[in-house]
């Protein structure tokens, strides 16, 4: 879901720079078109692993938890443009990482 959202978050920048709005339209060092291309390969990669992660692979597991950590902070950079939305994407990259790093109910040792 959270490759779904960055999806549409990239593709909101790269084709209504507009929307996002922020003092002389940068985010940090990049423009709304380099932010959405960001966004749209991150939520690409997202999905392909959220697949992988549904497979019970275990190196999905691993790189989801390394793409919401991505994830989150690219959000922090990103709050200056859409506030609400960049804490709940960080919200749920949070509770993303926490369900892949905690052990499965009855699981042992």
């Amino acid at each position: 879901m959270l490759g779904i959202f960055n999806i549409i978050e990239g593709i909101i920048a790269l084709f209504k720079e507009t929307y996002y709005v922020t003092p002389g339209g940068r985010l940090l060092v990049f423009d709304y078109t380099t932010w959405g291309w960001i966004w749209l390969i991150i939520g690409l990669i997202q999905v392909g692993v959220g697949i992988g992660i549904l497979a019970g692979q275990m190196w999905a597991r691993w790189a989801g938890v390394a793409l919401a950590g991505l994830a989150m902070l690219g959000q922090f950079a990103f709050m200056a443009a859409y506030p609400i939305w960049a804490l709940l994407c960080i919200a749920l990259s949070v509770l993303i990482m926490y369900g892949l790093l905690s052990a499965p109910k009855g699981a042992t040792g």
